[in-house]
């Protein structure tokens, strides 16, 4: 990601933000935590410092949930729309953003994919399947 500011926000709207700059990862998350927190077969997830994240607006609509027993996983979300938002890995140093909320291209691209023995029975590459421009015609 160069200088520039990518912005996000949740689906209603209500809760923005913005990155200066990236910590160069981006992957996708298979654990079941992940799974679980975004109904889908993974997380998009990037990396950025505390230094480089702030809320644009309305923060306070920021709920989170704090398992007691992971080391460094979290969770926010929009406490109106329930969406997905950045949240502080339990470590204190990162902010995790969950790729689907941003509103720019981060420039930056996935380059790996984690927990892979635990990714779900079910899934299937996005690589494998065929691609439609908009919904398909029903068959």
């Amino acid at each position: 990601m160069s200088d520039k500011c990518v912005k996000g926000a949740c689906l209603c709207g209500d809760v923005a933000y913005e990155l200066s700059g990236n910590l160069g990862i981006f992957q996708y998350c298979h654990c079941s935590r992940c799974r679980k927190f975004t109904g889908s077969a993974h997380a998009a997830n990037l990396f950025v410092g505390l230094d480089q994240f702030k809320w644009l607006r309305d923060e306070s609509l920021v709920g989170t949930f704090l398992p007691e027993e992971t080391k460094y996983f979290a969770t926010a979300f929009c406490k109106k729309c329930g969406s997905s938002l950045p949240w502080q890995s339990k470590g204190g140093k990162t902010i995790i953003v969950p790729a689907g909320t941003l509103n720019d291209d981060p420039e930056i691209a996935p380059f790996q994919n984690i927990f892979c023995g635990s990714k779900a029975h079910w899934f299937k590459s996005s690589s494998d399947l065929p691609e439609y421009q908009e919904m398909p015609q029903r068959q």
